[in-house]
């Protein structure tokens, strides 16, 4: 190869080199004309070129704007709501609970009511017969429709829809008794002495130990006494409701004298600060006349060992019974200055209106009624509620087409 072909290479080579550079310098240019829209900032980015712009002022930066502030839900407010939905879910389960008593008179009524605008003689003559084969009792019967033919003339009682308003509201009325509701042993004189009489099979025993873990759930030490001494499985029964409330049993032999284990019961109840003391009683003797004999001799030792003891006396009553749990209540009651009522047994039976036999002819208030086997299906008996959800089905369909 001659120099003169190097030389020659060696000036093209320069010459591409020299044309790169310059297409490279003319490119910056164009890109910057191009880039009209500056390039978006991180907000890290900005916020330190708007810091250097302020300082380069001699300006402060500004403080960020806070965030405003969520502010909490008022405590009250959530309290309302709570009870709200707690509220309704009670009804709920109540309204559940009552539907084989909504089977009984109430839904022949509103099975006669349906789809009539007007009340007739006719119709106001079912009307009796319902109510008289009712389990309310003959004289609730008889009160409700004398109280409807003395209103019957009056314009806004002349519709089947008009005319279960009125029974609903006197249902109310007769419900409605002093006392009706929980008991309330707060503040009271230590130990309460709460005896529970009622029959064998009324569901006695069962309610005592309900009774011992609503009073353990509010805060209350409970004593129980096993003085159903004439069957041996009631103690036993008893026992195994006083180990889930965690509440001690104060028992005596099989046979033994009912009021010496109360005693015994009362006496333990002072050793360990009692608050609340339920005494299960005999539910059978040989006679009607032994067992209120017993009863009787029961609260009279209850009274030599604790002032104005037995402090309340309740009545536990199975409602699937009809009106013959209205012939018990008045036998008891002859025999037991009764305080209240505990209906047991609403949910299986269609037989649940004897509910207002028992208020309206003995005047007693009901404390709790029973609506399933649960611990809490025992409630304390609210009669506005009760009434809703026992005539529940007959606001929706009484009256209407």
């Amino acid at each position: 190869m001659d120099w003169g072909t190097i030389i020659f290479g060696v000036l093209a080579l320069a010459s591409v080199v020299l044309i790169i550079q310059a297409i490279l310098q003319m490119r910056v240019p164009i890109e910057d004309e191009d880039d009209d829209q500056p390039a978006l900032a991180t907000p890290a980015q900005a916020k330190g070129d708007a810091g250097a712009d302020q300082d380069a002022r001699g300006e402060e930066p500004e403080e960020p704007a806070p965030k405003p502030e969520q502010q909490p839900e008022p405590e009250g407010s959530k309290k309302k709501d709570r009870k709200k939905v707690d509220s309704a879910e009670e009804q709920r389960r109540l309204s559940k609970g009552l539907a084989k008593t909504r089977g009984g008179f109430i839904a022949k009524l509103g099975s006669l009511f349906r789809g009539k605008r007007e009340l007739d003689a006719k119709m106001l003559d079912e009307v009796e017969e319902i109510l008289f084969t009712a389990d309310i009792g003959v004289h609730t019967s008889q009160e409700l429709l004398d109280n409807i033919r003395k209103e019957l003339g009056k314009q806004e009682l002349n519709s089947p829809e008009a005319i279960w308003g009125h029974i609903k509201q006197r249902s109310a009325e007769i419900l409605d008794q002093p006392g009706a509701g929980a008991l309330s042993v707060k503040g009271k004189i230590k130990p309460f002495v709460i005896l529970v009489i009622g029959v064998n099979g009324t569901g006695k025993t069962t309610t005592i130990g309900k009774l011992a873990a609503r009073f353990r759930d509010e805060g209350h030490k409970v004593l129980l006494a096993a003085a159903d001494t004439f069957r041996a499985a009631a103690v036993d029964q008893l026992q195994i409701w006083g180990d889930r409330a965690g509440a001690e049993v104060v028992s005596g032999k099989e046979g033994a004298d009912p009021s010496s284990v109360i005693v015994d019961a009362l006496k333990r109840a002072k050793e360990l600060d009692v608050d609340v003391v339920l005494a299960d009683t005999a539910g059978r003797l040989h006679t009607k006349a032994d067992l209120m004999d017993e009863l009787q001799k029961v609260g009279r030792s209850i009274s030599k060992w604790v002032e104005g003891a037995p402090h309340e006396t309740v009545l536990v009553l199975d409602s699937t019974m009809g009106q013959n749990a209205i012939a018990q209540a008045r036998l008891f009651k002859e025999a037991m200055d009764i305080s209240g009522i505990i209906l047991t047994k609403l949910d299986g039976t269609a037989k649940g209106g004897v509910v207002l036999g028992i208020c309206h002819e003995l005047q007693l208030p009901v404390r709790y009624i029973g609506i399933g086997e649960q611990v809490d299906d025992l409630r304390a008996f609210e009669p506005r509620a009760f009434v809703e959800a026992l005539y529940e089905d007959a606001d929706a369909d009484g009256g209407q087409g």
